[in-house]
């Protein structure tokens, strides 16, 4: 055996001149071979072509190897034999920096280690006297790459994958795109649309982390604070470019398991999976009627209380009625508008009185015309700007010009909890829906603080209120994870497209960690013409068979937006938009105990087939299809028709609306969907089924 070895060093020593690391080489051979035969430990051979780094099965991991090519440094990651993730090759490079306004990447590699567990790799670059130094650490089910440039000063470090290597791509969450992404567009799988998406950030409104997984079983985790700016298959390339806005080292993690919802799994388990549900059991039941789309800013309190009393009158109702934007005096003033709202107080009393929960709007950002403003500034509760003026910083959004509350502040803090709760109790108020964001990257953080630290304390300040069943929308940070709150969706139009888009992004939301997910307002909003009658039942529909219902639109008459007019509805679409939220309500048992399974493994509520599927090939492009845990598989009409195609994967299928059973795999073509008609199919055996199919077959 010694011999062997001694000659495979001198070999590879002929065939690899440039790289010139016998000893190195050597030394992982020779404790290979002097090892017992039942020890599995990670190994790095090489070839005339580059490099294996092997990590071998164990105990619930597949294991995987990572072959390194060293004519041009490339990264191929592979499981039992079969690639499932590569890099790019070619112009575009694996290891990616932009220095001096150019994009430059790393070529052939120079020089490489294996020792204690770390595969040090050295790269030349395409810029003149740079160099690429890489870290792979591997453990038993996913690696670790960090690396950086030496020899040049970058603004920007990113990964290159060629998307075609691993199949299909997920993940990412709310997705802006060429086609209007996230407001109408949500591809599902991203790959199969573009996205284009710069400043992908902590501070973004949008719902995203910085995680990406496949239908191969691998994933990848950009471990980063800073922005980024994300692309997958921008304009059809076949590419995900993943770069950092930083010159720091870049640091990965890329995930290698059997089947996707293990990848996903991984990740929960460095984010860590939610302790609690901010929601309960009453605001999974029954909807929430917020008066944003029914009115967008021309709300008043005559206006809300006949929205009311006209919900309560058709049999439509929920737990909470909430007011949504454009009831201050001014934004950050935390007064009523005098004019608008005469009598909060008697308006309050009446929508308890129709039997809901009262709830209100509200924002850390304080417009520069606001009462408050100066107070603010002069006490130092502002954010301050990053431009090291000595300013507040100031950010534009759609009401005005406003500093915005710095939460890592305790006074400036103290100071916005205080005046939130003296409003609460003045008008019994019962709840709130934060909006905006916490932090703006035109903003300098509190000393000592992170722009990812205002996603934790904008999660601790919301924790201490009761957000009626909208949640709100921090991400990116562990705190958010772990802390359970709703996810409602960025703002969609008003048709067809969105509506799919609103399926689609929730499962985008709930496989990046956020499993307790609701829609836009149903029908949409977006200040778009009102939904048609079939788009607003269709969505009331969908929502039915998902974790929450968060409705808007009143399905007896609405105003229109773009015109003035008002639009009042029929009977029927009244009649179908109730049966669905009784349809939910029925179904709410069944839920909280996905909600509590949920709590108990950090597994979405609502999910895709293929996590519960994994080998139906077919299951990983279906975007209008969900499972609502391990036995409801949902698939409402989405489109414009009245019929659909439904495909079932392998089991025994209760299908609710025929009465009939069906055995997967199959697909259903031609199913018959008119307006009333909401396809839905339960799993026989599965947890849960019984307790299901019998709450859907009811009414």
């Amino acid at each position: 055996m010694r011999r062997r070895t001694r000659g495979l060093t001198a070999l590879l020593a002929a065939y690899l001149p440039t790289l010139a690391l016998p000893a190195v080489l050597t030394a992982p051979v020779q404790a290979a071979a002097a090892a017992p035969a039942a020890v599995r430990a990670p190994r790095v051979t090489a070839s005339a072509d580059g490099l294996t780094l092997t990590v071998p099965p164990s105990a619930g991991a597949p294991g995987y190897a990572v072959d390194v090519t060293t004519a041009q440094l490339r990264l191929t990651t592979s499981r039992s034999g079969a690639g499932v993730l590569a890099t790019a090759g070619g112009g575009t490079g694996a290891l990616r920096f932009r220095a001096d306004g150019a994009w430059q990447h790393a070529t052939r590699v120079t020089g490489w280690s294996w020792k204690d567990g770390v595969l040090a790799l050295t790269a030349d670059t395409t810029a003149a006297g740079a160099t690429v130094r890489a870290r792979v650490t591997p453990s038993a089910d996913r690696y670790q790459l960090d690396w950086q440039v030496e020899g040049a000063t970058p603004d920007r470090l990113g990964l290159a994958y060629d998307l075609a290597s691993a199949g299909h791509w997920y993940g990412h969450g709310e997705a802006q795109t060429p086609k209007g992404g996230p407001y109408t567009d949500q591809p599902w799988p991203l790959d199969s649309g573009e996205v284009t998406h710069p400043a992908f950030g902590p501070a973004s409104y949008h719902m995203i982390d910085p995680f990406w997984f496949t239908a191969s079983a691998a994933g990848l985790r950009v471990d980063t604070g800073q922005l980024m700016d994300v692309a997958l298959n921008e304009g059809g390339d076949g590419l995900g470019r993943f770069d950092v806005r930083s010159a720091d080292p870049y640091r990965a993690t890329v995930f290698v398991e059997s089947a996707p919802l293990e990848v996903y799994r991984d990740y929960v388990g460095i984010m860590g999976k939610p302790a609690r549900s901010d929601a309960t059991y009453e605001q999974y039941a029954r909807p929430v009627w917020n008066s944003w789309a029914q009115f967008y800013t021309r709300v008043d309190q005559a206006g809300l209380v006949d929205y009311a009393r006209d919900l309560h009158a058709a049999g439509l109702t929920g737990h909470t009625l909430q007011l949504d934007d454009k009831w201050e005096s001014d934004y950050g003033n935390m007064t009523f508008d005098a004019a608008a709202y005469p009598d909060p107080r008697a308006m309050s009393r009446t929508i308890h009185g129709l039997g809901f929960d009262f709830g209100l709007w509200v924002t850390l950002w304080i417009n520069l015309t606001s009462d408050s403003y100066q107070y603010a500034a002069d006490h130092g509760y502002l954010l301050q700007d990053a431009a090291g003026t000595g300013r507040p910083c100031t950010v534009t959004w759609w009401n005005g010009t406003a500093g915005i509350v710095d939460l890592a502040d305790p006074d400036a803090r103290a100071w916005y909890t205080g005046r939130l709760r003296t409003l609460m109790g003045d008008y019994g108020i019962d709840g709130l829906k934060f909006d905006t964001r916490f932090f703006d990257d035109k903003c300098a953080p509190h000393e000592g603080y992170r722009p990812t630290d205002y996603q934790r304390l904008g999660a601790e300040l919301a924790d201490e209120f009761d957000l009626q069943g909208v949640g709100i929308r921090v991400h990116w940070d562990a705190a958010a994870h772990r802390a359970g709150f709703v996810t409602r969706q960025v703002d969609k139009g008003t048709g067809w497209d969105s509506l799919r888009a609103s399926v689609t992004q929730n499962l985008a939301l709930s496989t990046i960690g956020y499993p307790f997910v609701t829609t836009d307002m149903i029908g949409g909003s977006s200040t778009q013409p009102a939904p048609t009658k079939q788009v607003l039942v269709r969505w009331a529909q969908s929502a039915a068979l998902q974790p929450l219902m968060y409705s808007s639109t009143s399905p007896v008459d609405t105003v229109d937006v773009t015109t003035g007019r008002k639009v009042t509805y029929d009977q029927e679409t009244a009649d179908l938009y109730r049966a669905a939220a009784a349809r939910h309500e029925r179904l709410a048992p069944y839920i909280w105990d996905q909600v509590q399974r949920t709590l108990r493994t950090g597994d979405p509520v609502m999910r895709p087939l293929f996590f519960d599927f994994p080998r139906d090939t077919a299951a990983y492009t279906v975007a209008d299809e969900w499972m609502l845990g391990p036995a409801v598989l949902a698939a409402p009409q989405l489109a414009d028709r009245t019929a659909r195609t439904v495909h079932l994967p392998a089991g025994r299928w209760h299908d609710v609306h025929r009465g009939t059973v069906v055995r997967g795999p199959r697909t259903l073509t031609g199913y018959a969907t008119p307006l009333g008609v909401t396809p839905v199919f339960v799993r026989s055996g599965a947890p849960g089924a019984d307790k299901a199919l019998r709450a859907l077959r009811e009414g």
